[in-house]
């Protein structure tokens, strides 16, 4: 089989996962024992994602593993991605590097489910881009790397590709 091919479907099969997945959210997953949360409870789970590659495989498996996340744990985990470098064009209005459709609704759908998609500034600055460039949902941080430190310093548990 081709390379193109097995990419292709490589690519088809980590978004039926991820459809499949975000499908379920809000359901535990079989076997897992989380104790009852409560709204205006703090989340037992945290993580902070690096997001800083522009390629699909990337993107789709780094996305997938969030959609994961909130499906296992539902409201239960706060789940930041950190987007700076090449990776920041999944949070463009209008990217400077290709970014898929499938990529930009599965961003989307997971914001909407509570996903906080942090910006780092630094970048956009060195785009010469301001927020009016990137999605509504997304927060501006001063530095990438800073808001990963700080996050961890908060208890959340880091998690790069």
């Amino acid at each position: 089989m081709s390379e193109h091919i097995q990419k292709g479907r490589r690519i088809l099969l980590a978004g039926l996962a991820s459809a499949t997945g975000l499908l379920a959210l809000g359901r535990p997953a079989r076997g897992v024992e989380e104790e009852p949360h409560f709204p205006g409870e703090p989340a037992a789970h945290s993580i902070v994602y690096q997001f800083n590659m522009a390629d699909a495989d990337y993107q789709s498996y780094v996305l997938f593993s969030v959609g994961e996340m909130i499906r296992k744990y539902g409201d239960n985990v706060h789940v930041v991605v950190t987007c700076f470098g090449p990776g920041i064009h999944i949070l463009a209005k209008k990217p400077g590097r290709p970014v898929g459709e499938e990529i930009k609704q599965r961003v989307s759908s997971l914001a909407q489910y509570g996903v906080r998609f942090h910006a780092c500034n630094n970048t956009l600055k060195s785009l010469n881009w301001t927020k009016d460039d990137i999605v509504d949902f997304a927060e501006i941080v001063p530095i990438g790397a800073d808001d990963i430190m700080t996050l961890q310093e908060q208890g959340y548990a880091y998690l790069s590709w």
